[in-house]
């Protein structure tokens, strides 16, 4: 089993271009995957973490609810954002600048069969790591995703997830609001998700900014644990 991951950092890149990317990145390890199968072959699976920031973008997940975008398409324009309905789980995510995005591309035969476990362990090193910046965040039974104070009047997501796995290789990933622009979820019901706010890391602590380059080797750290794997950052030209 290959417990070696590919981390590229891509940067700030359109959202159909990381998806196309993607796209390329899972049917490579597919189609090693069948021909391990068809050929008796013994190929290594390749491993992937890309690390990106999105200009302003709405997707509407496979299972999503259009009448939860709350613009029109004249408006998105004007707002300088697209739209794009796209083949992950779950309802509306925005993307935008000051998020950090993750999408790993595992073969997840590398590491455990589990998309639950997959998910947890997303989460898990959501948790872990805002814990190192003194922010208690949690799980929401039933909602994908991290949150602050579950249960409560008060309770705002701070991390959305949304993935896809066939052949036990993943796609997608999560979004991590650190220096958001709160206003842009005002156009949309997160994640399907009535009566419930959104954050951002910066807003939690009262900070103008956060340093996302110290965020994303927090974030790597606490991923590497979970998965007992290991980084190699590689320069790429898409």
């Amino acid at each position: 089993m290959n417990k070696q991951i590919t981390l590229q950092e891509l940067g700030l890149r359109d959202y159909q271009e990381i998806w196309d990317y993607q796209e390329t990145l899972f049917k490579r390890i597919v189609d090693t995957k069948i021909k391990n199968r068809r050929e008796d072959a013994n190929l290594e699976t390749a491993n992937y973490f890309l690390l990106v920031e999105h200009p302003h973008v709405y997707t509407l997940g496979k299972s999503g609810d259009l009448s939860n975008l709350l613009i029109s398409e004249k408006q998105l324009e004007e707002k300088g954002a697209k739209f794009y309905k796209v083949n992950r789980g779950g309802d509306i995510t925005y993307h935008g600048p000051g998020q950090v995005v993750g999408y790993p591309i595992l073969d997840l035969e590398n590491f455990f069969t589990d998309i639950h476990k997959y998910l947890r362990f997303l989460e898990e090193m959501i948790i872990l790591t805002l814990d190192e910046y003194g922010l208690k965040t949690e799980r929401s039974p039933g909602e994908t995703g991290v949150w602050l104070d579950v249960g409560t009047p008060f309770a705002r997501k701070i991390c959305a997830m949304g993935v896809r796995a066939s052949r036990w290789v993943t796609m997608h990933g999560f979004a991590l609001n650190v220096n958001a622009d709160l206003g842009y979820f005002d156009h949309m019901i997160p994640c399907g998700i009535k009566g419930k706010a959104v954050t951002s890391l910066n807003v939690e602590l009262g900070k103008k900014v956060i340093d996302e380059d110290e965020l994303k080797a927090k974030l790597l750290k606490h991923f590497s644990a979970l998965f007992e794997s290991t980084f190699t950052l590689e320069s790429t030209t898409i």
